[in-house]
């Protein structure tokens, strides 16, 4: 029998912040660890895996990954308005987005191509004072940029998250109205396996 058991932490986030990400539908998302690269586990999972079907076939027979299954593991809505928008590549527009969403925007040397580097959003997470409300959101909008690019969104180089997402994340008592669970199944069927083929 295969395991995982070199489990990494989730991100942390100050206990001050909990409400917040209740009311934004990531709380339990962001109760989930990393779960460091097996490559035994990945490989077994990979050759049994079949994308015209989307499933695994496994010994004890077909086995794949639904939108309730997301909704149970992840906690994510599954209900809502679509993740999606338009995907502009110019530099000044992500500076301005971010100055709107956290108050600073990244210099292009914490950008990878239309990502965000994670080392930057961890850094502006860590500096952010929870004196008000504002500060707060803010907080809160780096964290799930976070997990959006390490654990929900990720890709193979774990090293920036698509900005695509910041728009989304605008109007903070809108984030829980977007259907997060399905995006993030789409995402697995679409880019979740192929990775590992490369």
């Amino acid at each position: 029998m295969m395991t995982c058991d070199h489990p990494l932490p989730p991100d942390r986030y100050h206990p001050s912040v909990e409400d917040h990400l209740r009311v934004t539908g990531f709380y339990h998302a962001s109760q989930i660890g990393v779960v460091q690269c097996q490559k035994a586990l990945i490989n077994a999972l990979v050759e049994r895996w079949r994308p015209e079907t989307h499933t695994f076939h496994l010994p004890i027979g077909e086995c794949t990954v639904t939108l309730e299954d997301v909704a149970v593991i992840l906690g994510l809505p599954t209900n809502g308005l679509p993740v999606t928008g338009m995907t502009l590549s110019s530099f000044e527009t992500l500076e301005g987005e971010c100055f709107h969403q956290f108050g600073v925007a990244p210099r292009k040397a914490d950008c990878r191509g239309s990502g965000i580097k994670i080392t930057w959003l961890r850094n502006l997470k860590e500096r952010i004072q929870l004196t008000n409300e504002n500060s707060m959101q803010r907080y809160v909008k780096c964290h799930i940029m976070l997990l959006l690019g390490t654990i929900l969104f990720g890709d193979k180089s774990g090293a920036s998250v698509h900005w695509k997402f910041l728009p989304l994340l605008r109007d903070f008592h809108s984030i829980s109205n977007f259907s997060w669970g399905s995006a993030c199944l789409a995402h697995l069927y679409r880019y979740g396996i192929s990775v590992y083929h490369t």
